[in-house]
């Protein structure tokens, strides 16, 4: 039997959380998991970018913990499902912590605000850590209206550190510095 990627369910802009309930393609919820799936796609483009065996491993990995985030607020948090999802836990979060001190162990101190840009890494770098915000907040709306586990939002905001400190650590590896913000005065 062939799998088909249509299945014309959502034409009228609609589609079904799991758990079966239907909601508007414009929900908060919808917003919020496609918002981490932008991010999840993005980072496979950041790790096409980097050269850095350590740096894209760790990325394999976020890729999946976002899959796992997407999952969590995929789900309709009014019912309960028979399906076994996945989940995240501190243990994610540490690793994020680990990996931000290991790189800024051999960074230089910041002293500036840091303009993104320097090389093609550095500058995906930069605009995932943006889209990891706005994931991060579009999941804060959603938890304004209705429950949105706490550990993806940590996990969010964690991971956005992570990736501003990897993209100056890939400058740091290239051999390029930090570009300072020198502001107009």
């Amino acid at each position: 039997m062939t799998f088909r990627i249509y299945t014309k369910t959502g034409d009228k802009g609609k589609t079904a959380l799991i758990g079966g309930t239907k909601v508007s393609k414009a929900h908060l919820r919808i917003e919020a998991y496609g918002n981490v799936d932008e991010l999840n796609s993005f980072i496979g483009l950041c790790s096409d970018a980097l050269h850095d065996a350590a740096g894209k491993k760790i990325l394999q990995e976020i890729q999946d913990r976002l899959f796992t985030a997407g999952a969590v607020l995929a789900q309709d948090p009014g019912k309960h499902t028979k399906m076994q999802l996945p989940d995240l836990h501190e243990t994610d979060i540490e690793l994020l912590e680990q990996e931000i001190d290991r790189m800024t162990a051999v960074l230089p101190e910041m002293k500036s605000f840091i303009v993104p840009g320097g090389s093609i890494a550095v500058s995906y770098l930069h605009v995932a850590r943006c889209i990891c915000r706005r994931a991060e907040r579009s999941c804060v709306r959603l938890q304004e209206e209705e429950p949105v586990a706490e550990i993806v939002i940590k996990y969010l905001n964690r991971l956005s550190d992570y990736l501003f400190t990897l993209a100056r650590y890939t400058g740091h590896l290239a051999g390029i510095a930090d570009i300072p913000w020198r502001p107009r005065t």
